[in-house]
């Protein structure tokens, strides 16, 4: 059995997820999430866990040795020992602990009889009240590759922002790797008219763009979602981080409540909002305690806010050289863009320290034609050649300027 462990050794769940607030009732006073249920118990081949959750929050799971141990990590939730009392109904899982393991994080650690290897772990959001449940599969295997498999996943500070110098291409064909972030998704569907949603729309170009890319031979291209699930802000980033990403794009769809707006748009970082409609579409998508990934604010680290402006002299330039690109691409392959294209805000998913990153917002569903273009597949394909091209110039610039950049 020990051939389970292999993917979820450092199973940072890909997943990461954060829920909807729960309905009333379902949410401890001080807003953090809880511990409401749930039952380990014994099966056939080793243990199934069921952990209820009144809403969804960032989790990870682990193996450690010497003594056998299953390790949990939740972004904070309010635990008690009556509780892991409740839940232990195993003979396979000599004991449970939980409890705080450092300021915001909670940790269950439950202590085995016997070596088991994680087989599946996946967290459910209820789209209705907002609860999550945890369910864990455990099966056995033998020492040896129980002890091969175990240890701290590879970033033991997974939930803190990380300081890290630009980097070369990882792909080993040399080709440039592209994460590609269809926005929201899940229990978050974005911008929504007419029956359709943003996260929908977002996910069928992003799949349309991908192939495009790979098409071309030069990109390896890894998406933030392939499903409609909800992915966390942070954990957008740190997708990109892992996947050791040379660009980062993020694609949108959003839509007004007054006036008219069409065209497509490019953002990138900046401290402030280069007017106030920028300022409140990056509130809208950083909406619900969604603003985390890399926002440093005063609670971070000293050092590494240093580190990472340090880091961002050098993807600061490089990240508006490709949205300039990739808006040029765009009004040579559809005809038109937003009147104004270029744009800049505090998107939290723009703050990769070392990862060129762009926020490309297709159009607006609350304008008809935009919404036409959106669903028609002919435009589509004409938009993926658009920041194809756009991605192909800024490649070749970019390499023509890598011996100015500061190392």
């Amino acid at each position: 059995m020990g051939r389970f462990m292999g993917g979820f050794r450092t199973a940072i769940a890909a997943g990461l997820l954060l829920g909807m607030t729960g309905v009333a009732g379902a949410q401890d006073a001080s807003g953090l999430a809880r511990l409401t249920g749930g039952v380990i118990e014994d099966s056939r081949r080793g243990v199934m866990a069921s952990l209820e959750l009144s809403q969804g929050v960032p989790w990870r799971v682990f193996t450690l040795d010497n003594p056998w141990r299953v390790v949990l990590d939740f972004r904070e939730i309010a635990l008690d020992d009556d509780a892991a009392a409740a839940l232990d109904r195993s003979d396979r899982v000599r004991d449970i602990r939980m409890g705080a393991y450092r300021p915001g994080w909670s940790r269950i650690v439950l202590g085995l009889s016997e070596p088991l290897a994680v087989a599946q772990a996946g967290l459910r959001i209820d789209r209705e009240s907002g609860a999550a449940t945890l369910a864990l599969t455990l099966e056995r295997t033998d020492a040896q590759s129980f002890a091969v498999s175990a240890g701290l996943p590879a970033d033991p500070d997974w939930g803190r922002p990380r300081a890290v110098a630009p980097r070369a291409p990882k792909d080993a064909d040399g080709r440039l790797v592209v994460m590609l972030d269809p926005g929201h998704g899940g229990i978050d569907p974005g911008a929504q008219r007419d029956g359709a949603s943003e996260a929908d729309l977002m996910l069928q170009f992003a799949r349309e763009l991908r192939d495009v890319l790979r098409r071309t031979g030069r990109y390896a291209v890894t998406m933030t979602r392939d499903d409609d699930v909800f992915v966390s802000l942070e954990a957008r980033v740190a997708a990109a981080q892992d996947a050791g990403a040379d660009l980062f794009v993020s694609l949108h769809a959003d839509a007004i409540e007054e006036g008219v707006a069409r065209g497509a748009s490019v953002y990138t970082l900046s401290r402030d909002a280069s007017d106030e409609a920028s300022a409140a579409l990056a509130e809208r998508h950083e909406r619900d305690d969604l603003l985390s990934g890399l926002d440093l604010t005063g609670t971070d680290d000293r050092v590494a806010q240093v580190l990472m402006d340090i880091a961002r002299l050098d993807s600061t330039p490089r990240s508006r050289a490709l949205a300039r690109h990739v808006v040029d691409g765009i009004r040579n392959a559809v005809g038109e863009v937003h009147k104004r294209p270029l744009r800049h805000a505090g998107f939290s998913v723009l703050k990769a320290a070392d990862i060129p990153s762009v926020l490309v917002e297709l159009g607006f569903l609350s304008t008809g034609q935009d919404l036409k273009n959106l669903r028609d597949p002919v435009w589509r394909a004409g938009m993926a050649a658009g920041i194809r091209d756009g991605i192909d110039a800024w490649a070749l610039e970019d390499e023509a300027l890598k011996g100015l950049r500061r190392h």
